[in-house]
């Protein structure tokens, strides 16, 4: 009987060991699992007949500004956190998220163009060898510089829904733009941008909303991607609408304040619209 008891209160205190562990989670404090269990809050569901007023717009965000700092960092890998670009990749490479080419979302990219478009892959260079003096091959491999990525373009419709009175914007997809130097430029004076690939934003809700974005008000209130987007949490100034010409871009026909100005008129006419829409 004493044997039984015995095995049962090791039992309980090799348990409680484990429960402790487990609870105390990695910092041994408590164990962080809400985040990755969420899914994406679906959109209320808007009828054609209900839409009164759309317009397209793409917005260009600094992500090395203070307020999309989050979507920058981290450079290098975490355990814990994941930087947009990191996320997207990962999301590419394990969870069949699929990159674009254009903001029409019909064209497909590959990985390997992906790599293309980051300046990565294999270098091939010729050197002499000093002992036979034969030209010899040097194949040197250049990995993606996921910190190149500094900027992002958001492509976004704005409506206004009659059915419930509202104005809201929806986005459409996200374009991370590599900012980077050419090789030869050894004295930095020219940045090039290269637009890297579009993910369309609803197949992408799902990765998104599972995993967490860095928090610098409160890291016990833990937000996710998806909520970072959907309650529209960056800075960012408006790039192109949708127009007659063929959604060219603001930067065609202003240039210098005049664009940024341009991109307030826009902002302001969106604000104008709704506001126009009420009476009182």
């Amino acid at each position: 009987m004493k044997k039984i008891m015995f095995l049962f209160i090791g039992f309980f205190l090799i348990s409680g060991i484990f429960i402790t562990a487990d609870a105390q989670g990695v910092d041994g404090v408590y164990t962080k699992h809400i985040t990755s269990k969420r899914k994406p809050v679906p959109f209320q569901y808007i009828r054609e007949a209900d839409v009164m007023w759309s317009k397209v717009i793409t917005r260009r965000i600094n992500l090395t500004e203070k307020r999309n700092l989050s979507l920058y960092y981290p450079t290098e890998e975490m355990e814990d956190r994941k930087s947009l670009i990191q996320l997207m990749m990962w999301g590419i490479k394990n969870k069949s998220l699929t990159p674009f080419a254009s903001d029409e979302f019909m064209t497909q990219f590959t990985l390997n163009e992906i790599d293309e478009r980051f300046g990565a892959g294999v270098d091939t260079t010729y050197d002499i060898d000093p002992e036979t003096g034969e030209t010899i091959p040097l194949i040197t491999k250049k990995p993606a510089d996921v910190s190149e990525v500094k900027e992002l373009l958001i492509k976004e419709r704005w409506i206004f829904d009659k059915q419930r009175s509202v104005m809201e914007a929806r986005i459409i997809g996200l374009c991370p733009i590599r900012v980077y130097y050419r090789d030869d430029d050894l004295d930095r004076e020219e940045e090039r941008y290269k637009q890297l690939f579009w993910v369309f934003f609803p197949e992408a809700r799902n990765i998104f909303a599972s995993q967490p974005i860095y928090n610098p008000r409160n890291q016990s209130q833990e937000i996710s991607y998806d909520d970072f987007f959907v309650k529209r949490m960056f800075d960012g100034y408006i790039f192109k609408e949708s127009n007659v010409y063929d959604n060219r871009l603001i930067q065609e026909y202003a240039t210098g304040l005049d664009v940024l100005l341009e991109s307030e008129r826009i902002k302001e006419e969106i604000f104008n619209y709704e506001h126009d829409l009420w009476e009182f």
